[in-house]
């Protein structure tokens, strides 16, 4: 187990969080919170990049001021951010531009073009280009500003920690266009886009030492290692135990998000599913699906309607409660639109149908994951507040026919002081995840079962006639 104190820092989108971590347990967190992106017309998305820093300050000021006794000093600390968001430099690292958003669609038509330019490797890699990928901010950047070089907000305050530019991490890097299985940008690609080699930070694996602190600065001692992190939604992976091949977690928030691990990389025909790499050279295949605890959003009265809902089982009604039009994974269809099989006799079967729609879709993104040969350990990981909910917790184990285990921590910036840790320890992650605590276990209920596999065959059977899946994942999932 490892005893040396890390930090993990969480730069979200409304606010920065920091864990302070030792042996797995969290010794103290701190927050702030950020100023909130402007959205604009033509797709603008964008943050001022100079609110990080003093934000960061805060919280590890926060963090290590609530250390206990003296003597505790940090040891290492990774950052985590959203995936996608970039800034553009000057010659000194310095921001020439605000902070392009994760959601900032300026790139969409460079995107378009990147598909093409770079159509073999992406065909290697099993992925595609979406149009909100970085890569195609990036071009628009080179295209309309002054910017000399692109960073991305990891680098941004890892360089104000170390007092000198850092390379990226392969992961906050890959929808920037960064290739993790050949281990280089794709530059075809960006010359294809008229962006310059120079532009584009130098890429390591996530662990690796990018620095230490040389004079202390917001409660780290001098001496202290910053290593590379992970985007916010691979630190969250790791801290609910995501970390060795076959392990999976399903994090229920608004949406629903499976992700995992294999040994090897496993490209998705159907590019619904994409990989990040692991930091040990394993590969951490996912998707992200527009369903999930939004459907349950709309009541005020969710504890009550799940008390009634766990009292009434089965329902007879099947649900799709998609919130929106369209679905992204583990079906890819753009017309897709929530469905309701039947009459709901009041709305404690409508909120049992909505529950257990949602656990088909995870059920259905599991069965795709078969159909791929991807092996999957049990228990099932679950994380997301929906997994706060034991009823829902219960229905997905049912359904699954899995073991659910509810992550004890699942937060992003505990799974960057993680990364951290793994930074300053010999066996790397995975003796830094040795210490992490192990949340309670809820198996599939033997008495519904039966229900619950005809009304998933039933959702499936929807779904296929309306052309939203294939034949091959129906046949995987009626079986």
């Amino acid at each position: 187990m490892n005893e040396q104190v890390s930090v993990g820092i969480d730069v979200a989108t409304a606010g920065v969080r920091a864990f302070a971590v030792r042996g797995g347990s969290v010794l103290a967190t701190a927050s702030a919170s950020l100023p909130a992106p402007v959205r604009a017309g033509g797709g603008r998305s964008e943050q001022d990049p100079s609110a990080w820093w003093p934000a960061v300050g805060s919280v590890l000021n926060g963090v290590t001021a609530a250390l206990p006794g003296r003597g505790t000093e940090v040891s290492a600390v990774a950052i985590a951010a959203t995936s996608g968001t970039i800034v553009g430099v000057d010659a000194a690292g310095e921001p020439v531009t605000p902070a392009l958003m994760y959601d900032d669609r300026r790139g969409a038509d460079y995107n378009a073009k990147a598909v093409e330019l770079g159509a073999r490797r992406w065909r290697k890699l099993g992925s595609g280009v979406s149009p909100t990928a970085a890569l195609g901010r990036i071009a628009w950047l080179a295209e309309h500003t002054e910017a000399v070089a692109v960073r991305h907000t990891p680098e941004m305050i890892a360089a104000k920690l170390t007092g000198h530019p850092v390379a990226a991490d392969w992961s906050h890097a890959l929808k920037s266009g960064y290739d993790p299985l050949a281990e280089e940008w794709p530059t075809e690609v960006f010359a294809g886009l008229g962006v310059p080699d120079g532009m584009l930070p130098p890429v390591v694996a996530p662990t690796s030492v990018l620095g230490e602190i040389s004079v202390p600065v917001a409660g780290l001692p001098a001496g202290c290692l910053v290593v590379a992190g992970m985007t916010d939604g691979c630190a969250g992976q790791l801290a609910a135990g995501a970390v060795e091949p076959g392990r999976f977690v399903g994090i229920l928030g608004t949406t629903y998000v499976l992700k995992g691990v294999t040994e090897t990389l496993v490209p998705d025909p159907t590019g619904v599913m994409y990989s990040h790499r692991h930091p040990d050279g394993w590969w951490l295949p996912g998707g992200a699906a527009n369903t999930g605890g939004e459907s349950v959003s709309d009541s005020l009265r969710l504890a009550e309607l799940d008390a009634a809902a766990a009292a009434r089982g089965p329902a007879e009604v099947v649900a799709f409660p998609l919130r929106r039009k369209g679905e992204r994974f583990p079906f890819a269809h753009g017309d897709a639109e929530g469905f309701v099989l039947g009459s709901p006799v009041d709305e404690v079967e409508l909120h049992r149908a909505r529950l257990e729609g949602v656990a088909f879709l995870e059920r259905l993104a599991l069965d795709h994951l078969r159909r791929l040969g991807v092996p999957i350990r049990e228990p099932l990981l679950a994380a997301g507040g929906g997994s706060k909910s034991p009823l829902w917790t219960q229905i997905r184990a049912t359904v699954n026919g899995l073991g659910l285990q509810v992550a004890a921590q699942a937060e992003t910036g505990y799974g960057a002081a993680l990364l951290a840790a793994a930074g300053c320890t010999s066996g790397g992650l995975r003796a830094a995840c040795k210490g992490m605590p192990v949340g309670s276990l809820v198996e599939p209920s033997s008495g519904e079962s039966a229900a619950m596999l005809a009304s998933y065959q039933r959702f499936c059977r929807e779904l296929r006639a309306r052309g939203w899946i294939d034949d091959e994942l129906f046949t995987v999932a009626a079986g």
